[in-house]
């Protein structure tokens, strides 16, 4: 059953100049007014290339050498088991799984240089926040989000419209079909608010296995598994929404009095976290976006009926709503998945055919909505596999080169980044680091990723750290 978990964010189309100069006054940029119009002639506000984005976020680590960055010529025990096939795109070396995406690959453009040096799935948090991961305790598995963390970029993206002035019936931030290892019985680092204050935590919906060994990714789901429910309201169906109203008038005339007595940052930060529990309560966008029933059994198919999927049509109906951020995973529930230290076949008979099944669908559908347009797609693990294989053609961890696939949102189909050495070990030209993805997903935004917020201390940091933009990718 899936359940709502977060509160809903509200959404902003881009920044205009009014917008920045409000923002900049209440200290958002951590620029003083004298300074206001200097910074937007310095670059601060740039020219959006997309509404909004959609992270389709890989946990494991897909191979390269499976995927989109395949060595023919290399040995034997590099080269893997699977042909590069025919696709749109020149010089792109394609794996012989992901016939769909090779026949559209002139929508989109492959990074094949993503590099940085955290080699564990700890590099979760570099590959959403743009950021190395935070030496602080992390619980007995060491895994474990804190509040110490760098914000996930979609927080980020929820913090600068929230200061903005402007809120809808729909979360900014997007969250499917579950927190990231929740599935697994972890709490993974890199997807929430951090030290931006759990109100920009991403509205999350959690789907629960039918059994240990269960993995919904790799089997069609019914329409009962997938049912969208608000979690505030479950278990309670006598809790109309009159009477929620009804309670939330209670509950202002309560925090009237209390402001009196405390007007603290805190309580001002709890009183945001409940105000949009409560619009996300009574939206019937949200309500609708999620009901997946809406959409036919045709293209549902089209998208595949496992669990990634289902999730990717519900992710679309989110950006439609006005959803700014949408992360849609592929989660790891049974150990292995995308981390594929053993082949076991679920990587030739589920994960590769699922991929290539859902994101062929996701990308033709929104190009034929016109959202994708507006959209920037992107499409990554947080690193890749061994060049050498195993035995069994399990690889293990490799951070050091790992694709990425971008599309939408005024990226060049069909273009090509970065060129990897002999066997994908290494970047040979334009390594690409998770700064300078992050960089680039900010700059499709019309956000300036040097921008400064203000920290827990109060002191202003950039929005990204030595990260670029991949300019030449936008035509």
């Amino acid at each position: 059953m899936l359940r709502i978990l977060g509160t809903p964010q509200p959404t902003c189309a881009g920044w205009r100049r009014r917008d920045v100069l409000r923002a900049g006054g209440a200290g958002l940029l951590g620029l003083s007014a004298n300074h206001l119009l200097a910074a937007e002639e310095a670059g601060l506000v740039q020219h959006a290339t997309a509404k909004s984005v959609l992270f389709v976020f890989l946990f494991g680590g897909p191979s390269q050498l499976e995927t989109f960055d395949l060595k023919p010529e290399a040995a034997e025990r590099i080269r893997g088991p699977y042909r590069p096939i025919a696709c749109q795109t020149p010089g792109l070396l394609m794996g012989e799984k992901l016939p769909r995406l090779a026949q559209i690959s002139d929508r989109y453009a492959v990074v094949r240089t993503v590099n940085h040096p955290q080699n564990d799935h700890n590099a979760c948090h570099y590959i959403q926040t743009g950021r190395p991961m935070p030496i602080v305790p992390r619980g007995a598995a060491g895994v474990d989000a804190t509040d110490k963390d760098w914000p996930a970029l979609g927080s980020v993206v929820d913090y600068l419209d929230v200061r903005s002035g402007r809120a809808g019936d729909v979360p900014g931030y997007v969250y499917l079909p579950n927190p990231l290892g929740h599935i697994q019985g972890y709490d993974r680092l890199g997807q929430y608010a951090g030290w931006l204050g759990r109100q920009h935590n991403a509205l999350a919906t959690s789907i629960r296995k039918q059994n240990a060994t269960d993995n919904p990714y790799f089997r069609d789901c019914t329409d009962e598994e997938l049912q969208f429910r608000l979690k505030e309201l479950d278990g309670n169906p006598e809790v109309t929404l009159d009477r929620l109203a009804g309670r939330r008038g209670l509950l202002q005339q309560l925090d009237d009095q209390r402001r009196q007595l405390d007007q603290s940052l805190r309580l001002t930060g709890f009183d945001q976290t409940r105000e949009r529990a409560f619009t996300l309560a009574t939206s019937q966008a949200l309500r609708d976006a999620l009901d997946i029933r809406q959409e036919s059994a045709a293209l549902r198919d089209r998208y595949g009926r496992h669990l990634f999927g289902q999730s990717a049509v519900v992710a679309r109906r989110m950006l439609e709503a006005g959803a700014r951020f949408v992360t849609l995973l592929w989660d790891c529930p049974d150990g292995y998945s995308w981390d594929s230290h053993i082949h076991n076949h679920d990587v030739d008979k589920h994960l590769l055919p699922g991929l290539d099944q859902t994101l062929s669908a996701l990308l033709l559908d929104m190009e034929d909505r016109g959202l994708l347009d507006e959209t920037l797609v992107v499409c990554v693990g947080e690193m890749g596999r061994t060049p050498v294989g195993k035995a069994n053609w399990g690889r293990d961890h490799w951070s050091y080169c790992f694709p990425a696939l971008l599309a939408g949102g005024g990226i060049r189909g069909g273009a090509l980044w970065g060129r990897s050495d002999r066997d994908a070990a290494y970047p040979l030209e334009n390594g690409v680091s998770p700064a300078d993805l992050a960089a680039t997903i900010l700059h499709s935004l019309g956000i300036d990723p040097e921008s400064r917020i203000l920290d827990q201390q109060g002191r202003p940091v950039s929005l990204v750290e030595n990260g670029t933009p991949l300019a030449r990718l936008f035509g």
